[in-house]
């Protein structure tokens, strides 16, 4: 009976993940966009950050939505880390088409790790008219 090799057990006991597979996740805002009354509403996890740490512009129609945090290093004389996760310097990004419309008109409200974002819906222009020449 042959057996493929496989890695040695203890060897990576801390990166079970196959992180790879998730390159795309990792810096992703996980969102949920959704119409009520007439508005649109989008609701974005931004878990691990503060307020204070997330920025939001208007710009050519986008609505960009930029999150960083940058945690200080303290070394603490009683602990020796073997690994450190938790411990983090982050900055993720996420950009949303709303058309062109006023940024006075957009509602934002951030509660326990998620931003809240109320945006108008983009007003229809009127269609194209033509004028009659005598």
């Amino acid at each position: 009976m042959n057996m493929l090799p496989s890695r040695v057990f203890f060897d990576d006991l801390f990166d079970d993940l196959d992180k790879t597979r998730f390159t795309n996740l990792d810096n992703m805002m996980k969102c949920d966009i959704y119409e009520k009354d007439g508005e649109y509403n989008i609701e974005v996890d931004v878990p691990g950050f503060n307020k204070e740490d997330i920025k939001m512009k208007l710009a050519d129609g986008y609505i960009t939505i930029t999150a960083e945090h940058n945690e200080e290093e303290k070394e603490e004389e009683d602990k020796k880390y073997i690994r450190r996760e938790r411990k983090y310097s982050s900055r993720c990004e996420r950009k949303f088409y709303v058309g062109d419309i006023d940024e006075n008109e957009v509602k934002a409200k951030f509660k326990d790790g998620t931003l809240k974002i109320v945006v108008p819906k983009e007003k229809e222009k009127a269609p194209e008219k033509f004028i009659d020449i005598n």
